[in-house]
């Protein structure tokens, strides 16, 4: 399948929407919103999903625009 931007899963590297997700979570931590690397992991698990979440939403928004401008 495909990362919502066009890599197939099991390319080589990091797809966009990871690099998304990194940013986001980067984010997360440097303000107040991450819940600190020294909770449980439970609280880690649900920031790096939230974290793919907003990549994704990016991604989506990304594709809207992309289509609204070739229109």
């Amino acid at each position: 399948g495909s990362d919502g931007c066009g890599i197939m899963e099991g390319s080589p590297g990091m797809s966009l929407r990871d690099w998304f997700a990194g940013q986001a979570l980067a984010g997360l931590y440097g303000g107040r919103g991450g819940h600190g690397i020294d909770q449980q992991d439970r609280h880690l698990s649900a920031d790096a999903d939230l974290s793919y979440r907003i990549a994704d939403a990016m991604l989506r928004s990304r594709a809207a625009i992309k289509r609204a401008t070739e229109s």
